[in-house]
């Protein structure tokens, strides 16, 4: 299983690592990549055409201000692409999110949040437990730690609010 990131900017690493580091967590391999829709098409034309051959299942795209990467990507592939508008300018993310959510029919992306690299990678992976039972183990009890954690802090407040603490 591999999932390919490419951001437009090195900038864009603070905001994609944690989908690196959820990845890993899961124990799928990933490829990045910084290539820049308008500025290196061809190397972005050449990384997603050959994509298929390197094991590349799903996508992961990153992009601010007018955010033409991702959909770019899903221009030369069949292969999911999960776009991620980031927050790179005076706009706060809200036109690279207008940018990658308004794709033509036809050319759909997968559209996260602001900034939304750790839900990228989650629906990532989800992609890939459709066919991979091991995986969709990985991922419920991803979840069920999440939930643990959510009673620890409500048993912590409702201590905290007691006066037990």
């Amino acid at each position: 299983m591999k999932v390919a990131i490419i951001m437009g900017s090195d900038s864009d690493w603070p905001v994609l690592e944690p989908a690196v580091s959820q990845l890993n967590e899961f124990g799928i391999e990933t490829e990045v990549l910084v290539a820049s829709a308008h500025r290196t098409p061809d190397k972005v034309h050449h990384f997603v055409a050959g994509a298929k051959e390197r094991g590349v299942q799903v996508f992961i795209a990153a992009a601010g201000a007018a955010a033409h990467l991702p959909g770019v990507i899903a221009s030369f592939t069949t292969l999911p692409v999960i776009g991620i508008p980031v927050n790179a300018t005076p706009l706060g993310g809200m036109d690279a999110l207008l940018s990658i959510v308004q794709m033509p029919a036809g050319i759909p992306v997968a559209t996260m949040a602001i900034n939304g690299a750790k839900n990228a990678a989650l629906f990532a992976a989800q992609i890939l437990a459709v066919h991979d039972t091991g995986l969709a183990d990985k991922l419920a009890a991803h979840r069920r730690t999440m939930a643990e954690e959510v009673e620890k802090k409500d048993e912590r407040l409702a201590k905290k609010l007691t006066g037990q603490i």
